[in-house]
């Protein structure tokens, strides 16, 4: 089931699977990719509990080993609107005997969507529903249409940063990260959009305080902006080689296993800890003209 949210100048859809944004229109508008299968599938999925691809697609908790796809299970999993009113909806993934059996930890993932005025809010909400220590990632993937005009071609795009300052870069080797590689980000100018410039797959970023995304054209009044603060990471993504008419703009609470990866859960970078009892909550915006 599709769930719509609207204001007078935005129209947000939310698919209760995955609690997945799949539709953000306005100016007649269709802002996000709609997931044509011979690029890509999806259209915004929420990845936890864990963000990118693990070694051998597994992991191993205190000694025991669980399967685990790329970007983890909740992207397929079906949600419940818990609360849902005409500018806003909030949907809920709970564990369960299927989720323990490749994730180990009692949870309750809330995902809410709001439109206000030119943007639309999401935030999520991680409570640790059990006895123990958690472990976990999470991250946003939300594929934005471009070119968003007619007449316009991939590369007539660019990307803006604000701060425009440098920013840390992790490489990626294959799907994994390599952390003794950072190199500094030429963040601090706009970067011009090409599908080569995803030729060695997602660009990652370290990133603290306040940030903004925004891919817009010199010769278009239309733009896509993601904006939060403090958030860790952001991945910059569209698939190669295929010449994708999409971007992703993925803010992250984690990342990939790392090339030198032992496999353990407890030894894995970037991922956040959240004691028994406790509540993770985190948001970003999307704005667009």
């Amino acid at each position: 089931m599709t769930v719509i949210i609207k204001n007078d100048y935005l129209q947000a859809a939310i698919n209760e699977k995955g609690a997945e944004l799949t539709s953000l229109k306005a100016n007649e508008i269709e802002y996000m990719w709609q997931a044509d299968p011979a690029f890509w599938g999806r259209h915004a999925p929420i990845l936890f509990p864990f963000v990118g691809r693990l070694k051998d697609d597994q992991y191993s908790y205190k000694g025991k080993t669980y399967p685990m796809s790329q970007h983890g299970f909740a992207r397929d999993e079906m949600f419940q609107v818990k609360e849902q009113t005409e500018e806003k909806v909030v949907l809920v993934l709970e564990s369960s005997e299927k989720t323990k059996e490749v994730y180990p930890f009692d949870f309750l993932l809330t995902v809410s969507y709001e439109v206000w005025g030119e943007g639309l809010r999401v935030r999520f909400e991680v409570d640790n529903t059990g006895d123990d220590e958690m472990l976990f990632a999470l991250g946003g993937h939300p594929a934005f249409n471009v070119p968003m005009d007619k007449g316009l071609d991939f590369e007539d795009y660019f990307f803006s940063f604000s701060p425009q300052k440098s920013r840390v870069k992790i490489p990626l080797e294959g799907p994994y990260a390599n952390l003794d590689q950072k190199t500094l980000g030429q963040t601090n100018t706009n970067i011009r959009i090409s599908h080569d410039l995803f030729q060695n797959d997602a660009l990652i970023y370290e990133t603290k305080g306040l940030n903004t995304f925004t891919i817009s054209a010199e010769d278009s009044p239309h733009s896509v902006t993601l904006a939060y603060n403090h958030i860790p990471y952001v991945g910059l993504w569209s698939p190669y080689p295929k010449e994708a008419p999409f971007i992703c703009i993925e803010p992250w609470w984690g990342f990939a296993d790392t090339v030198d990866s032992t496999g353990k859960l407890e030894e894995k970078p970037g991922m956040n800890r959240l004691a028994a009892a406790e509540k993770f909550k985190t948001q970003f915006s999307i704005t667009v003209r």
